[in-house]
């Protein structure tokens, strides 16, 4: 088996569509198949059910996923190792956390606490929340950053795991904006006009505050639902194309809204006001977790310098 097969696996998992994949990996469509094939060959399982679109895993797939990424990261690691440019494991803080946070609200806080703390040397492991709280209870990271909300809560003994809440962000509507910066799509929709919805998995913690914030909404929303997906980066290009409404994190759409590409598929009652839960809008709590047993120099002093920023 070939390290660039699993990147290729990676893809596709991540984008569903080998045609989008190929042209990332800057390879012909044909000859992306053909590597992809010769992994499931090797592996003696389909990973990919082609039979519907958009492309999903198939129950190898998924569980090939798992272990993908750290035979990636383990490879990676590795290598990093013998060419001598691994940093010292002790002063190494590992970090996991939902893809989401991973690719927008992280990079800027790292660089905000840098600002103050001088370079850290990070390891970042992504995944969902529950693969991410376990890698924390089995001691493969360091330090856990998550979202919290009240549907959807991380319960961890308080008496073995430290908790800081670095900031918090809205999850709210989004729609495709049009020349005037107007919503393409705005809620709630009417029965004989439904407003097509582009929703999470219902077994992602996203997808299970979403359904909370509109079983909970001022009046019913009428939605169909057209799409489906794991990731908010991938809801968020489906609106940016006007396929329908997605909810995401406030820091996952800001660049799209402030380029007029988004807009706010819900009204709010005066342009300063905050979102309320008439708005079908929540509020997300960005808490990080620590281990109290884990006594690592290079976690001890950031954890004490978050303690005094967040205090």
């Amino acid at each position: 088996m070939e390290m660039k097969w699993i990147e290729d696996f990676l893809s596709v998992a991540e984008t569903l569509n080998f045609s989008r994949s190929a042209k990332l990996r800057n390879m012909t469509q044909p000859a992306f198949s053909r590597r992809i094939k010769a992994l499931e060959n090797w592996l003696g399982a389909e990973l990919f059910d082609r039979a519907v679109y958009p492309t999903r895993l198939t129950p190898a797939g998924e569980v090939f996923l798992v272990h993908a990424k750290d035979m990636l990261a383990q490879a990676i690691y590795t290598r990093s190792v013998l060419r001598g440019q691994t940093a010292d494991v002790q002063s190494v803080v590992t970090f996991a956390m939902p893809h989401t946070l991973s690719l927008t609200y992280f990079p800027q806080w790292l660089s905000e606490v840098e600002r103050t703390t001088g370079l850290l040397s990070v390891r970042l492991m992504a995944s969902n929340v529950h693969d991410a709280v376990m890698d924390l209870v089995g001691g493969n990271c360091d330090l856990l950053m998550c979202y919290h909300h009240a549907f959807q809560s991380v319960e961890l003994d308080s008496q073995r795991y430290d908790m800081l809440q670095a900031g918090t962000e809205y999850l709210r509507p989004y729609s495709k904006a049009d020349e005037a910066g107007n919503p393409l799509f705005l809620l709630p929709g009417t029965a004989s006009g439904p407003v097509p919805f582009l929703s999470y998995s219902p077994n992602g913690s996203l997808g299970r505050i979403v359904e909370k914030i509109l079983d909970e909404g001022p009046e019913p929303v009428h939605l169909l639902r057209r799409f489906e997906g794991d990731l908010a980066e991938g809801l968020k290009m489906m609106a940016v194309h006007g396929h329908g409404v997605a909810w995401l994190p406030e820091s996952t759409a800001r660049r799209e809204v402030e380029a007029g590409k988004l807009a706010l598929a819900a009204n709010l009652p005066h342009p300063e006001a905050e979102p309320g839960p008439e708005t079908w809008c929540g509020t997300l709590e960005i808490r990080i977790y620590r281990d109290r047993e884990n006594t690592k120099p290079a976690v001890t002093r950031l954890w004490n310098h978050l303690l005094r920023s967040y205090s």
